[in-house]
């Protein structure tokens, strides 16, 4: 069943329980916004190798996620997920450090953008944006139950076209049998890729399967930032509790090509058009200066964009990667070549 109310303390870490959850979803949301734009620009220009995937338009679902969780929880996030992860913790500069190859950065220039990680933070590494991360995510909730571990919670994301995928249904089939804390946030952006819904599910809403997995669906429009709060919030706070995992189908539209090397002039006009096609920057816009924080948000999307500027500056001047100085190089090639040469 679809739920829309929750506790406004739900997901707050300790050290953040007097900061206002919405206000820490609004900066996640700038942040992402603000150093997405920059990212595509500097794809455009040539300095950043490999792909390019905006979260334009799913801000507001992602960073829900990442404020409701705390320490000690899991995130997976994956390729639109920025809002989320800045949500959760993760340092901007680490982001910008994994898209530029900074040696400094988590993966410390070894890894896609995209594939970014940090385990001593409680983000994943993502595999693929396929379905993978919910078999991942319900692995480590499991290990972490056989540490007798306590009140924790694991939250991944799939898109629409995702949940078609084997693997996202062998990942939240196994989470519902072992009644895992599992949050998996759709975001029904209207397309896989280019594939349209009708295209791709039968079923009238993907909140419909919930029941077929046996575990609680919840409902949200996507394009409202408060109440992506109040839905994924409540989402975490039950699995939390015990109540198993959950589902959260948000419904809005990819405002944007699947990355930067796609146009998306296959996306319907009328869908553009309509409430689904809202950016849910603007409507947050509206819902903080009807709160009376109009100067508030000036301030944060001025401060978002120094922080930027700052983090892309200092990371073009960092050491990149150098593979004949890595220790983990072509160990097994060495070993062959040794072995060959003492016949």
């Amino acid at each position: 069943m679809a739920t829309r109310t929750m506790d406004r303390e739900v997901g707050k870490a300790s050290s953040q329980a007097e900061q206002d959850p919405m206000e820490r979803m609004s900066r996640a949301m700038l942040r992402a916004r603000v150093l997405e734009d920059k990212l595509a620009s500097l794809y455009r220009a040539g300095r950043i190798v490999g792909g390019v995937y905006l979260g334009r338009g799913q801000e507001g679902l992602s960073a829900a996620g990442g404020v409701a969780l705390r320490k000690g929880d899991v995130l997976a996030p994956l390729i639109r997920d920025m809002a989320g992860r800045l949500g959760f913790g993760e340092p901007l500069v680490d982001a910008v450090r994994a898209y530029l190859g900074s040696k400094l950065g988590p993966m410390k220039g070894r890894d896609g953008n995209i594939h970014r990680g940090d385990l001593s933070r409680g983000i994943l590494p993502m595999i693929s944006h396929l379905g993978a991360m919910v078999s991942a995510t319900a692995g480590v909730l499991l290990a972490k139950r056989m540490k007798k571990e306590k009140g924790f919670v694991g939250l991944t994301s799939a898109g629409d076209g995702a949940t078609s995928t084997g693997s996202f249904h062998e990942g939240l089939n196994v989470a519902a049998v072992e009644k895992l804390p599992l949050v998996v946030v759709v975001a029904d952006n209207g397309y896989a890729y280019s594939t349209p819904n009708d295209r791709q599910f039968a079923c009238t809403d993907l909140l419909d399967r919930a029941k077929g997995y046996g575990v609680e669906g919840h409902g949200v429009d996507g394009t409202d930032p408060e109440a992506c709060w109040e839905v994924v919030g409540r989402a975490v706070q039950r699995a939390r509790e015990g109540a198993g995992p959950q589902l959260v189908v948000g419904r809005l539209l990819r405002l944007c090509g699947h990355g930067e090397h796609d146009d998306g002039l296959y996306i319907d006009k009328k869908m553009k058009s309509s409430d689904r096609g809202r950016d849910c920057m603007e409507v947050l816009r509206d819902q903080m200066k009807s709160r009376g924080l109009g100067k508030d948000w000036d301030r944060w999307e001025k401060e978002a964009q120094e922080e930027v500027e700052g983090a892309v500056k200092k990371v073009a001047e960092e050491p990149l990667p150098d593979p004949f100085e890595e220790d983990w190089r072509a160990t097994a090639m060495v070993g062959a070549a040794e072995a060959v040469q003492k016949g």
